[in-house]
């Protein structure tokens, strides 16, 4: 097939369409975190049990991870993305109305898993270009990743505080609506990659990872950047509650908004990789990211060297993330459904294990652990990455 051929199946309207779905759906991940208070008082829960709506949430985007992004290769996409809008609605619909904590569970939990809609739509627009033409797709789409991650807390600290946190998922609920109608119009039909069964579907991802060594070199590395992101934003809020910032949740929350300019990263990070290729690239804005770090612990407790570090850090993260991902459906152009999961599990695993690993440094040794846990991560990725061929 052309590379004229296979752009012609996108242009600038369904990529814009995409983008912005993806950054509708992505939201659903942490709109549940600035209202958790709300729901605490509503329904009389302890830290333990609150804590639980969040994590259902992302155990539930895991879970699809696994064994709902494989089907992207057997199904066709758009009729696939139809069933996850359907299922957001009606999660989003139970959390509405649910009457207790047990129920509000199931219904986070498949909202979690009904947000694969995202992993569906990256590798149905990277399937939908020619090589070219991939990194700058790609950037798009990470750009509404982006700011559907960054801005969805403050949306839905801002519904939730002046409408109620049920209003939350009403927004939800309609969104998915209004971008499960748009997308099943618009998007163009696709013939699935494989008739393989749904076993022998999930048993052939594994084998995806056994057979390409740059696969498992892909994904160790983003999973080690993804982990010292989360090192920094699982601790960012506790840092600055203390001394000498003292700011309030809303203060600290507006670092979300500092951290856009990880948009910018992602945007341009696609027009580069064809440039300079994606192994330089990374390497690059790994050093960014370092340097970042770096700038936050040697100035500590300096707003402007904090607001610099984040930006820094947020640039390069993204940046590498669309680099990483252009060499990942570059793979197996049959298996993108399958490689795509494999290698966000991995991103996902190392985010978790950054959360974990940040507290737990903040707490035995305050910011300066921070940063030192954050710039090892980003040491084993350069190390990592000086493996791949491209």
């Amino acid at each position: 097939m052309s590379n004229s051929k296979q752009d012609q199946s996108i242009n600038q309207f369904i990529l814009l369409l995409m983008t912005a779905a993806i950054a509708a759906t992505a939201a659903n991940l942490y709109y549940s975190q600035p209202i958790l208070p709300l729901i605490a008082k509503e329904f009389n829960l302890s830290s333990s049990q609150l804590g639980s709506i969040p994590a259902l949430t992302q155990f539930g985007y895991a879970f699809a991870l696994l064994f709902i992004s494989p089907l992207g290769d057997s199904i066709a996409r758009r009729h696939l993305i139809t069933i996850l809008s359907c299922l957001l609605v009606l999660a989003c619909s139970v959390a509405v109305v649910a009457p207790n904590l047990p129920v509000l569970l199931v219904a986070v939990f498949l909202i979690g898993v009904s947000t694969n809609i995202t992993q569906q739509l990256i590798p149905f627009a990277a399937s939908m270009v020619s090589a070219k033409n991939k990194g700058a797709t790609l950037g798009t789409l990470m750009m509404g990743l982006t700011i559907g991650i960054l801005l969805s807390r403050t949306l839905s600290g801002y519904v939730g505080e002046n409408f109620g946190w049920h209003s939350v998922f009403i927004m939800s609920a309609l969104l998915a609506a209004l971008f499960g109608i748009l997308l099943r119009l618009f998007l163009p039909q696709n013939k699935p990659q494989t008739n393989l069964l749904y076993f022998a579907l999930l048993k052939s991802t594994i084998s995806l990872l056994i057979k390409h060594k740059p696969l498992q070199i892909y994904t160790l590395a983003g999973a080690c950047w993804f982990a010292s992101f989360n090192v920094l934003w699982a601790t960012l809020a506790i840092y600055v509650s203390d001394v000498p910032f003292n700011y309030n949740t809303q203060q600290a929350g507006l670092f979300g908004v500092i951290a856009l300019a990880g948009v910018i990263g992602a945007k341009s990070a696609g027009k580069w990789v064809n440039k300079i290729g994606s192994k330089k690239l990374v390497l690059v804005v790994l050093i960014l990211a370092a340097i970042g770090f770096a700038i936050t612990g040697i100035f500590s407790g300096n707003l402007i060297a904090l607001i610099i570090g984040i930006i820094l850090i947020d640039f390069a993260i993204f940046s590498a993330q669309v680099a990483n991902q252009v060499r990942v459906f570059s793979i197996d152009p049959s298996a993108q459904s399958r490689i795509n999961g494999i290698y966000m599990l991995g991103y996902y695993l190392g985010g978790a294990l950054g959360s974990i690993t940040g507290v737990k440094a903040f707490a035995l040794y305050q910011w300066p652990g921070v940063v030192a846990v954050s710039i090892l991560f980003i040491a084993i990725s350069v190390l990592i990455n000086s493996f791949a061929k491209k």
